[in-house]
């Protein structure tokens, strides 16, 4: 009784919400200041943190009128393949081949250390993206092991997040047990050879409690008394380069997407290695501070890895109308991390599955009032960026 009760009083408390912003209030009053530092953090004076939301905010919106939207799909198509979601029933797909209900273009970035936030962690995040009809992308630095998030939530589509260690047979062990779970791509991040100076951790003095762990890694390691930040970093390959990137894209039994690409050249490397896909992305303004706002880097991305590519981006969302800006300058779909976090930790999964609804309800009626009946229908002629003029000749 004591389980429904609470699930019935977050569901209650989630609903309440009517923006992301209230779940990030939420969440800021509940953490404690170490840990709400370590997530809502950035790497030096956090410009590029703030820029990420600002990009957006700059943008303009120009819809086109006497359009009949009195249907509309938020459907996506990430991979470039139909992605199974949720059933008009609420359950979720099987998620397998034939299976094609629609597939919300807000997926859940990969966030490390959950459990700092909610009890479920991970398990609680998969079953609000599962019941949304979004993707979980798993951390290699998750509180749950990608097999056992696949046993708890079966019905779940999911990612997975890799470093590549200097040991690899430790990132090989990590992609067997993906493959063996049942993920359905594998996010190797490339902006992270050394961790970024993140100032706010240094001010608290916070580190990962030792009893939280990285179930994934402790053994590899040999670590049973659990792994700091700064122990997994230094065991990440700095010498990772397109080479090795093209050996695994190559080698790997699932579709392997290339994370925190800033440059236009290099989503074009990214794209001539075997990628597939590109997720443009500066870690959430944690790694290097003063890189561009990742919106400002998506049209150079784009112009550079052709129309066909899937592209990605993720930093600074916290809106429907933010999603609608990305699609129009080049996404196939975004992902969102803090948002869903500071649902996780204000209401559990229901605060999480709360923000991926919000957002995709704003998202559907940003397509409507814009003009489009999908996001096939945005194109970069819907967004003003404030520098240019309105009329152009």
């Amino acid at each position: 009784m004591g389980d429904a009760h609470d699930a019935t009083g977050a569901a209650a408390g989630a609903n309440a919400a009517v923006s992301v912003a209230d779940f990030e209030w939420l969440a800021a009053e509940r953490l404690e200041a170490g840990v709400h530092g370590y997530f809502a953090g950035g790497a030096g004076d956090e410009v590029t943190l703030r820029e990420n939301v600002a990009a957006y905010q700059r943008r303009r919106l120009r819809p086109r009128v006497a359009v009949d939207v009195s249907q509309v799909t938020t459907d996506v198509e990430p991979l470039g393949a139909r992605m199974a979601g949720t059933s008009a029933a609420g359950g979720a797909a099987a998620g397998r081949p034939g299976a094609s209900p629609a597939v919300s273009p807000i997926l859940v970035a990969p966030v490390a250390f959950q459990r700092l936030v909610d009890p479920e962690g991970e398990i609680g995040m998969a079953a609000a993206a599962a019941e949304q009809g979004s993707i979980m992308c798993l951390s290699t630095l998750a509180t749950t092991r990608p097999s056992r998030l696949a046993e708890a939530v079966p019905e779940g589509r999911r990612w997975f997040q890799l470093y590549c260690f200097r040991d690899l047979a430790v990132t090989r062990a990590l992609l067997d047990e993906a493959v063996a779970a049942g993920f359905e791509a594998v996010v190797v991040t490339v902006d992270a050879p050394r961790a970024g100076r993140r100032e706010r951790d240094l001010r608290t003095g916070f580190e990962i409690p030792p009893d939280l762990g990285v179930p994934s890694l402790e053994s590899a390691f040999a670590a049973a008394g659990g792994l700091s930040i700064q122990e997994v970093f230094a065991q990440v390959d700095p010498s990772l380069d397109w080479d090795d990137l093209a050996e695994l894209c190559d080698t790997c039994e699932l579709p392997v997407l290339i994370k925190g690409v800033l440059r236009g050249d290099d989503a074009a490397r990214a794209a001539q290695c075997g990628a597939a896909g590109v997720i443009v992305s500066n870690h959430g303004g944690r790694q290097l501070d003063r890189v561009p706002a990742s919106l400002d880097v998506l049209a150079e991305a784009r112009q550079a890895v052709g129309p066909e590519l899937p592209l990605l981006v993720d930093g600074g969302i916290r809106r429907g109308t933010d999603v609608a800006i990305a699609l129009a300058l080049g996404a196939n779909a975004v992902l969102v991390g803090r948002p869903v976090l500071w649902g996780l930790a204000a209401h559990g999964r229901a605060g999480a599955a709360r923000v991926l609804q919000l957002l995709r309800e704003e998202f559907e009626l940003s397509l409507a009032l814009l003009g489009c009946r999908s996001p096939a229908d945005l194109e970069p002629a819907h967004v003003a960026d404030p520098a240019q003029a309105y009329i152009r000749a």
